[in-house]
């Protein structure tokens, strides 16, 4: 026999790999995708490249805005407990929501999802979330990858990443430049632990052999709905401060790194914040994880947002109205601290 008759007859779906169900994904999200359309937005899925027809005519001097993230550890756990909805909100959100810290405008989203093996489904669902969020935004999903690679992943695992670029006018970038002493600092709510500490809430719930399934929170809340919840959107509320015109010298948005790093980050040189954190409740889930180990204070406010996902900084003059407007776009605000002199730490907790 010759060595051509031994040869085995392959196709890229024996290697695993099957063009036909990316295809057919594809379509399954179309809805999903077209939901997001912006009119500056040129085709439909299925070019090689998305195409974006730019229109600054109102602006003075446009600046484009980019941002990437992931969604981190909090991933094993949404897929753990089948929750790739959120998986997808919370790709755009930890995006957006950088931007949106300098005042931009987000115009368009890219998603890239790998995985061992397409289930159409979860991935669906994934995809989904992000149009969710790209809608409440006002921001088109205008593309995205989706990368089927057998052996790279575990059964039923995936990962996602997040790409977006914005617009903001340069003469009204919000850069933390116009800081002074004397202003005051909004902390907006957040929805949960959003996408960030998740390796050390994996931890706390190994440790205390937690079942966030069926435990509840002091409020009654299941554990899982807060603990999973997605990362809270502030596009739409830096939206309406912009258009009430409060005049905002610099925005936070409370990642990894906490209270500290993350406002430290926008200080001018020679400042520094108090920030009270009396002056808000720690919502239940937080006292749930950190009950079952002694995580130091400073610890704690450095790994998780403790309540508070967004600060607003502006001149105490401003306070009160930019107050009413959050409060409008249903956001739940408070009074947090204080920006004065260095005269020791850049960012001192107190209360």
């Amino acid at each position: 026999m010759s060595d051509q008759a031994k040869k085995q007859t392959l196709t890229y779906a024996d290697a695993g790999v099957s063009i036909d169900a990316g295809n057919a994904f594809v379509g399954r999200i179309k809805d999903a995708v077209a939901s997001t359309t912006r009119p500056e937005v040129i085709g439909g899925l299925g070019g090689f490249g998305a195409l974006f027809k730019a229109n600054f005519a109102g602006m003075e001097e446009p600046v484009l805005v980019s941002s990437t993230d992931g969604v981190g550890t909090k991933l094993l756990l949404l897929q753990q407990h089948q929750r790739p909805h959120v998986a997808g909100i919370d790709a755009v959100a930890m995006c957006v929501n950088d931007m949106a810290a300098q005042a931009a405008e987000p115009l368009f989203f890219l998603d890239y999802l790998a995985t061992g093996k397409l289930d159409d489904a979860t991935l669906a669902s994934v995809v989904e979330g992000i149009a969710e969020a790209c809608r409440i935004c006002e921001c088109s999903l205008i593309g995205g990858e989706t990368a089927e690679m057998p052996g790279m992943y575990a059964p039923g695992h995936y990962d996602i990443g997040g790409f977006s670029v914005g617009v903001v006018d340069r003469p009204k970038v919000i850069d933390g430049s116009t800081i002074a002493a004397g202003d005051v600092m909004l902390g907006i709510a957040s929805s949960g632990p959003h996408s960030n500490g998740f390796s050390l809430i994996r931890k706390l719930i190994e440790v205390g052999a937690a079942d966030i399934t069926n435990d509840t929170l002091s409020d009654g809340t299941p554990a899982i709905d807060t603990v999973l919840a997605p990362t809270r959107l502030y596009v739409p509320a830096v939206k309406a401060m912009i258009k009430a015109a409060v005049e905002v010298h610099g925005y936070s948005h409370i990642t990894g790194g906490g209270m500290f790093d993350n406002i430290e980050r926008i200080l001018p040189e020679g400042l520094a914040a108090t920030v009270d954190i009396s002056s808000w409740p720690v919502p239940p889930v937080f006292e749930y994880l950190l009950s079952f180990a002694d995580v130091e204070r400073n610890e704690r406010y450095r790994t998780f947002n403790m309540g508070i996902g967004f600060v607003a900084i502006l001149p105490g003059a401003e306070a009160e109205k930019a107050e009413a407007v959050l409060r409008e776009t249903g956001e739940t605000v408070y009074r947090i601290g204080t920006i004065h002199p260095l005269d020791g730490e850049v960012v001192t907790l107190v209360g």
